[in-house]
C-alpha cells in the first residue's frame, strides 16, 4: 500500500510502498478514506517534544485523525464496510488506576496512533476493535476526521472548564482548533471572544459565532478584556507562547486557562499574580472513547462543523510546511486516493 513514512525527525516524510497492514483477532483493517493533519504531526516529525521524541517508533506512519471503512475484521461487533475513526488514544489498558477513573486518556500503557504504532498517513490502517469509534451517518468521512483529535480536544477542555454558560470564553488562536472550540463554547452558551493576528481567521472565527474579534496586532486585547471584568475562561489553542503570556493577563480573578495549544518551548507565569487572582491552569489530554462520541453527536446534530480543504496524500509534505508557517485557517485533510 502507499503511505507517507517518518524515518528521520526534521526530514520530509517518504511516500513509499509498504507491506499492508494485517489485522490480529482483536483488531479491524480499515480502508482510509481521509486523514486529518494536526500540528501535532509536525511536533511528531519534526522531534520537537524532547521526552516525547522518545516514544516515537522510527519508521512510524504518522497521522491520529482517521476515517474510513472496515474492509477486514478479527472477532469484534463491527461489519465489513461499518464507517468508523481512530483517534490519537490507540489503545489503552483498562487496567491502570488512571483507566479505572474514567481518565483513559492519561493511561500509563497506553499506545498513541501515528506516534508508537503507525497512523492514517496511508491507504489502510489497523487498530483495536474496542477502541474504534463509528461515525455517524451524516458526517462524511472528510467532515469526521478533524473532529479525533482537533474537536475531541478542545470539547474535552471546554467540558471540564466548569460551567461555561453565560460566561466570557475567550479563544487565542481560531485556526483548525480555536474555531471548533468557539462552536463548542456557544452550545454550552457562552459568550465568546477570539483573538488571534490574522484577518482571514477572525473572519472564520465570526461566522461560526464569535461575538467579538480581536486582532492582536492591532488591539490592545488586555485592556479591551480588563474594560470587560476579564475572562472567566481562556482557551489557548496555538502554539505560539505569547498567545499564553496575553491570555493570562486576560483572565478575570478565579478565571481559568485552558492549555490546549501545545508550543514547543515551556510556558511560565508569575507565582504572585496567580495567587493573588486565584487563577486556574487546567491541561487537556486529547479526551477518551466517550468524550469523542459525545463530539461526533455534536457535529452529527449540526451543532459543530469543522471548515476543511482536501488534498492528496502525495501533498503531505507540502502540508506540514504550512502547519509550521501559520498558513492553514481551517483544517487540512490527506486523502490516500
Amino acid at each position: 500500500m502507499k503511505a507517507a513514512v517518518l524515518r528521520e525527525f526534521k526530514c520530509p516524510l517518504a511516500l513509499e510502498e509498504v507491506d499492508r497492514p494485517v489485522p490480529g483477532a482483536d483488531e479491524v483493517l480499515i480502508q482510509v478514506e481521509a486523514c486529518g493533519a494536526c500540528h501535532s504531526d509536525v511536533h511528531v516529525a519534526d522531534g520537537d517534544w524532547t521526552q516525547f521524541a522518545r516514544i516515537v517508533k522510527r519508521p512510524v506512519i504518522p497521522g491520529h485523525e482517521i476515517a474510513g471503512r472496515v474492509v477486514e475484521k478479527g472477532a469484534s461487533d463491527f461489519a465489513i464496510g461499518d464507517r468508523v475513526g481512530v483517534p490519537w488514544l490507540h489503545w489503552t489498558c483498562g487496567e491502570c488506576e488512571f483507566c479505572r477513573e474514567g481518565s483513559e486518556n492519561l493511561c500509563i500503557r497506553q499506545k498513541i496512533t501515528g506516534v508508537t504504532v503507525d497512523g492514517g498517513y496511508a491507504e489502510f490502517v489497523k487498530a483495536p476493535a474496542s477502541h474504534v469509534v463509528k461515525i455517524p451517518d451524516r458526517l462524511s468521512a472528510t467532515e469526521a476526521a478533524p473532529l479525533f483529535c482537533a474537536g475531541l480536544t478542545v470539547y474535552r477542555a471546554l467540558k471540564h472548564a466548569g460551567r461555561l454558560s453565560g460566561q466570557r470564553l475567550a479563544v487565542f488562536g481560531t485556526g483548525g482548533l480555536g474555531h471548533l472550540a468557539i462552536q463548542i463554547g456557544r452550545s454550552f452558551g457562552a459568550e465568546v471572544i477570539a483573538i488571534d493576528v490574522s484577518e482571514e481567521k477572525l473572519e472564520l472565527a465570526r461566522s461560526v459565532g464569535a461575538t467579538q474579534a480581536l486582532n492582536a496586532n492591532t488591539a490592545d486585547v488586555v485592556k479591551e478584556f480588563r474594560r470587560q471584568a476579564g475572562a472567566h475562561v481562556a482557551l489557548v489553542s496555538t502554539a505560539a507562547k505569547v498567545a499564553y503570556d496575553t491570555a493570562f493577563s486576560c483572565l478575570r480573578p478565579t478565571g481559568t486557562l485552558l492549555v490546549v495549544g501545545l508550543p514547543a518551548e515551556n510556558i511560565s507565569f508569575p507565582p504572585i499574580l496567580m495567587s493573588a487572582k486565584e487563577v486556574r491552569i487546567q491541561a487537556t489530554a486529547v479526551g477518551t472513547r466517550q468524550d469523542l462520541k459525545e463530539v461526533l453527536a455534536l457535529a452529527a446534530a449540526g451543532k459543530l462543523r469543522c471548515q476543511t480543504v482536501e488534498r492528496p496524500l502525495s501533498q503531505v509534505n507540502e502540508v506540514l510546511d504550512q502547519l509550521r508557517n501559520g498558513q492553514v485557517t481551517g483544517r487540512i485533510v490527506l486523502r490516500p486516493s
